[in-house]
């Protein structure tokens, strides 16, 4: 079955031969709905989460459903694409919503927390584990709905010009990171600092900065920080499997045929599955290309992943003492994870492990 015949077959729920003319016509009408996306056309990954979404819903409709994309600060400025979608200026947004803990800290939970859920089970959970119900119930007041549309897998520690040994080492670093990991890191006395990806590398060749994390090989590699500094650290604990999601304004979403509504779901659907697909594949020969240039790949210290470990904990219980929302999906995100982590144990984590070590003898 071709995936546009797919797509339709499940939105639509019915053969075509079964409904009449009118009806269908009703169920399927012509619409054109605008998409700002927080992330620049040259992340063919992220970026190109959106294009595999929007390619799927103009297929499964017979591109009577056409949903137009618009790059990071085309139409909205990135970080500003929940507000847009919230008050209607655009119908639709794909983004991390951990870009809007300034609002909120709960938004983290849409993205990722440090030292909370891998790739596949921040998708468990938002998905099938009550994830997914917690966070649109917080969203209401926001006007919008989230369906889970990308993940990078876990992320890397980021690019350092000078070598970590210990925990002191992080005091007074000028580091380009945000979200909620700059929060837990300013314990650790790290200057958290909020750049565009466009402003990294020449605040990275100046000195401005000491440090820098955006994303994994694939990108970093495109954005040239080998070029200004050589220590390449992993992993990036405050991002073991960032989601992305598109944003969609709750009285377009309602107004919606029913049948629309589930080719967006499982366009949506799509795009994660594939944006994940491709980090995969991109990034090892990514890597291999940055050491073979003079990177130098390095683990955190364990005496640095321990402090921030404990530094991570203190932020989620002073955060749980003062917001309900963000207690709420921190206490069932937690319980999740000790579960996943029980089970990845005993099946996951011992066959990569073996697989790790054999690779080794290879």
């Amino acid at each position: 079955m071709k995936r546009r015949d797919f797509f339709k077959a499940a939105s639509l729920g019915v053969a075509a031969a079964t409904v009449s003319s009118p009806a269908l016509a009703q169920s399927t009408p012509e619409l054109k709905w605008r998409l700002t996306s927080s992330f620049p056309k040259s992340l063919d990954t992220i970026f190109g989460a959106s294009e595999v979404f929007v390619k799927a819903v103009a297929e499964a409709t017979d591109n009577k459903f056409q949903i137009q994309i618009f790059a990071a600060g085309e139409i909205i400025p990135g970080l500003q694409a929940l507000d847009a979608v919230s008050n209607g200026t655009v119908e639709m947004a794909h983004t991390a919503t951990y870009y809007y803990i300034g609002k909120d800290p709960t938004f983290a939970f849409g993205t990722s927390v440090p030292f909370g859920l891998n790739s596949r089970m921040q998708t468990a959970w938002l998905q099938v584990g009550g994830g997914s119900e917690l966070f649109n119930e917080f969203l209401k007041p926001y006007n919008v709905i989230a369906l889970l549309a990308g993940n990078t897998g876990c992320q890397m520690g980021g690019w350092f010009r000078r070598e970590l040994k210990e925990p002191s080492d992080l005091s007074g670093l000028k580091m380009r990171i945000g979200g909620f990991a700059g929060r837990v890191l300013t314990k650790l006395g790290v200057v958290p600092q909020q750049l565009a990806a466009g402003d990294i590398y020449p605040s990275l060749e100046k000195g401005t900065i000491d440090a820098a994390e955006w994303i994994g090989p694939y990108d970093d590699e495109k954005l040239g920080f080998q070029k200004v500094a050589k220590h390449y650290y992993f992993p990036g604990w405050w991002e073991g499997g960032p989601a992305l999601h598109n944003l969609v304004n709750l009285q377009k979403w309602d107004s919606l045929p029913a049948g629309y509504r589930s080719i967006i779901k499982s366009a949506s659907s799509l795009a994660n599955e594939t944006m994940l697909a491709r980090y995969d594949a991109y990034n090892p020969p990514a890597l291999k290309r940055l050491i073979a240039s003079g990177t130098q790949l390095r683990p955190f210290p364990q005496s640095i992943m321990e402090a921030s470990l404990r530094a991570a904990n203190e932020v989620y219980a002073e955060t749980s003492a003062s917001n309900p929302n963000f207690k709420k999906l921190y206490e069932q995100m937690a319980m999740f994870r000790s579960d996943q982590y029980a089970w990845w144990q005993v099946a996951e984590s011992s066959f990569d492990g073996f697989q790790i070590r054999s690779r080794t003898r290879n």
